[in-house]
């Protein structure tokens, strides 16, 4: 007599083998292509993916062919791919017996392609139309998984649309992994290329979140439970929506990658908007149709109202820097603004959820490693004596997506809301609970429930690719929208400096942000930083500095605090100015450091004094004064186009006259200091705002300048070692004149310098910010703690 485990062993075998066999009945054959077959995503999760679709399409009647693909020769590609397929592992729930055998033919089916030339695609196609031919096959599909850099993606669209592109009548599915661009244009124009190449209805734009089961979940959570939820799905009952992705982990060793793009453009365009659109969106009446699913998301994304630079807080982890240097070999100068922290407050515009913020919040070097969406409802009631009953506890909804101290993807329903509708299948309800709490209340106040199986996220995406549910992808318009509506923002906080913090529970409350209206900002303006005296790791090492630098006052706080406060002591002495003579004359600086200044008081100061406020130059680069090295060009772009300020009180050095550039018998210095003299009650500037170079220099003076032979003279032309290098210039002569002379200096890269300052004698010659010393007036350091602390 045979044994049970043997003979369904046998049958399965037999079973497996007649998938070759079986033309007729078969449901045809699929031909998987994964591109990238050896890289560190297809080993983690892509080949384990599609070895978990053949263990379930096994008896379904199709038949399968897998191709590994890079661009190694065999000889080195065969023993990479061979060495991933050894660790496949079947679900828990899979016998020993039928895994091997599952796992045995598997094995028989895959083997490795190079693919790098448009002969190697159309050798592909041959082979793959040989084997139907051969073996009786008729075709069903062909899937191409794209794991490979997106700059790469047109031009292998292009070869398997010309060279290994399946008969009409197959279907033709093309896998693409994120980024899909960095920003609206470069989507489009990516959009554009694929097209070409590719239809619409061919492209699966993986975001890999989609697959994450808790996130499966959302919508038919919602549809399952509408007579609940219809009532209170809005902005009446709903207090915030949170939506969560925290990381303990670094940058480190993709550095390549994220300092293009940052903790935005990785995770909160893609991950968590598409989350945010399943909380949000209509529930079409077909749920089944992923058509009306992505007509739903595009309609909720139409009415997402347009980010600014206010809805958003940006940070950014103290050790990254160093580590950008060092992948990226930077020198240490090198400062990178990208930020690995955001928070941001998104509105939506509908009679549904007008006013209530969806809190969208990433980060690397956090406390914790948890994916969540949290809806709050407000509790309307009033506990006037027994505060812990039931009723007066906070009401929510959680979608664990995984992670944290609950370590499975759940659902969990606050039970002074409702009991939920179990989920139709594969779910399971909780009843034993560990000692964890979620938000402050322990898992016995909450209706628990948590899938049955855990499976991977890509898993199930390819389950969905092959099943061809597109609403559990990016289509081009959704992507587009998305990209549209996150552009803005980016552009905005382009030039803003993160606010550094120390990783891991360091961290504290340093990276808390509150919701004024519709602007988001952190919740301590005054922000400490740890000082490297001390040694320690504690959040109680932080102090705030203020003191003297050099003998002058000095004010030091993070960068974004230490800009806010430059801004507010500017707006204060214009007012003054203002009052006392009716005018207020400022000479700013070139260079970056100031941009931060600008879009400050364009944001937050609209009271300044503009009408009354004549603007001056401190420097000039001797260039047309629209190219994009000029210092007025930028004072223009970051300042001028944005706020009211008289025509004739804007003062541009006048660099070119004549049709010239800076030649000295034009007399472009002589022109500017007699305008200064006309206007300027003694020519002494109000407020003159300078930066310092790594080299010491400050304004165009630099070192090396005669500056005996400046010393009756306002403005003069100078010689700078860097291009361009003809520069205009304020002497010291008009700097030292001025009531208010401020000095800004931002970012680790000037630590250096800051450090080498602090002990240096007066030397103009050696170090030019040293002669910066006004004859009745006040000079004010303003340094952020990376410059200062390095």
């Amino acid at each position: 007599m045979i044994p049970w485990k043997a003979l369904s062993g046998l049958l399965l075998l037999v079973s497996s083998l007649q998938q070759q066999t079986w033309a007729k009945e078969s449901k045809g054959h699929v031909s998987v292509v994964i591109v990238g077959a050896t890289g560190d995503l297809a080993r983690k999760y892509l080949w384990q993916g599609f070895f978990q679709l053949y263990g379930e399409q096994v008896s379904s009647g199709h038949s399968f062919s897998f191709y590994g693909a890079a661009l190694s020769e065999p000889e080195k590609g065969n023993p990479a791919m061979s060495e991933i397929l050894k660790g496949l592992a079947c679900p828990a729930d899979v016998a020993p017996e039928r895994c091997a055998l599952l796992k045995d033919q598997f094995l028989k089916l895959s083997q490795y392609r190079q693919l790098q030339t448009a002969e190697h695609y159309a050798a592909l196609n041959a082979e793959i139309q040989e084997q139907l031919k051969q073996e009786g096959l008729v075709e069903a599909g062909r899937l191409f998984y794209l794991s490979v850099p997106p700059f790469s993606y047109a031009d292998i669209a292009d070869k398997i649309n010309s060279s290994c592109r399946p008969y009409p009548g197959v279907w033709l599915r093309v896998v693409l992994e994120k980024p899909f661009g960095h920003d609206y244009e470069s989507a489009l124009q990516l959009s554009k290329d694929l097209k070409k190449f590719l239809k619409e209805e061919e492209m699966y734009r993986i975001d890999h979140y989609l697959g994450k089961q808790a996130v499966t979940q959302i919508l038919p959570f919602r549809h399952e439970n509408r007579k609940f939820l219809d009532p209170i799905w809005n902005r009446h009952h709903i207090e915030r929506v949170e939506i969560v992705m925290k990381e303990t982990v670094d940058a480190k060793g993709r550095t390549h990658f994220y300092n293009q793009y940052g903790v935005i453009r990785d995770v909160i365009q893609n991950h968590l908007t598409e989350i945010l659109t399943y909380v949000a969106m209509e529930i079409p009446v077909n749920r089944s149709s992923s058509e009306e699913i992505l007509k739903s998301k595009l309609k909720l994304f139409g009415s997402l109202q347009r980010l600014g630079k206010g809805s958003t807080v940006i940070g950014q982890y103290q050790a990254y820097n160093s580590e950008v240097n060092e992948e990226l070999n930077r020198t240490a100068e090198h400062i990178s603004i990208t930020p690995t922290f955001a928070g941001v407050a998104v509105h939506i515009e509908n009679s549904q959820w007008d006013g209530i913020p969806f809190i969208l919040t990433s980060g690397k070097a956090l406390d914790e490693r948890v994916s969540y969406v949290r809806v709050l409802f407000r509790n309307q009631v009033f506990c006037t004596q027994n505060v812990l009953s039931v009723h007066c506890k906070p009401k929510q909804i959680i979608f664990h997506i995984g992670q944290g101290n609950l370590k499975y993807p759940a659902f969990l329903v606050s039970k002074n809301l409702f009991k939920p509708q179990l989920p139709l299948s594969g779910w399971k309800e909780v009843t034993e609970y560990v000692n964890v709490s979620m938000f402050g209340q322990p898992l016995s106040e909450y209706y628990v429930y948590t899938p049955v199986a855990q499976m991977d996220a890509y898993a199930v995406l390819i389950s969905h690719i092959f099943q061809a549910k597109r609403d559990s992808f990016v289509s081009t318009e959704n992507l587009l929208a998305s990209w549209n509506f996150w552009t803005p923002l980016l552009d905005g906080i382009l030039h803003e400096y993160p606010r550094a913090y120390p990783g891991g529970a360091d961290n504290a409350n340093l990276l808390d942000f509150e919701l004024q209206g519709k602007k988001v900002s952190f919740v301590h303006e005054a922000v400490v930083l740890l000082s490297p005296v001390q040694g320690g790791a504690s959040s109680e090492s932080f102090q705030i500095t203020q003191g003297k630098y050099r003998t002058n006052e000095m004010v030091s706080a993070w960068a974004e605090e230490l800009v806010s406060r430059l801004a507010l002591d500017l707006h204060m002495a214009a007012e003054e100015a203002v009052k006392q003579s009716g005018q207020f004359h400022l000479a700013l600086s070139g260079g970056s450091s100031p941009i931060a200044l600008f879009q400050r008081l364009v944001l937050h100061h609209y009271t300044f004094p503009w009408k009354e406020t004549h603007l001056w130059m401190v420097d000039e680069r001797c260039v047309s004064l629209t190219d994009r090295g000029s210092n007025f060009k930028n004072l223009h772009d970051n300042l001028l186009q944005h706020i009211r300020v008289p025509y004739f009180n804007i003062h541009p050095m006048p660099v070119l006259v004549n049709q010239r550039l800076c030649v000295e018998e034009d007399g472009g210095p002589e022109s500017y200091e007699k305008e200064m003299s006309r206007l300027i009650n003694g020519t002494s500037l109000d407020w003159v705002l300078l930066g310092v170079g790594d080299d010491g220099h400050t304004a165009s003076l630099f070192r090396g300048c005669k500056f005996d032979t400046l010393e009756n003279k306002l403005v003069a032309l100078t010689e700078s070692p860097f291009k361009p290098h003809q520069r205009m210039s304020l002497t010291f002569s008009a700097i030292n004149k001025a009531k208010n002379v401020r000095v800004i200096v931002l970012g680790k890269g000037k630590h250096e310098m800051v450090t080498q300052l602090s002990r240096v004698k007066d030397d103009p010659k050696k170090w030019p910010i040293t002669g910066v010393k006004p004859s009745n007036g006040k000079l004010v350091w303003y340094i952020d703690y990376e410059a200062l602390l390095g």
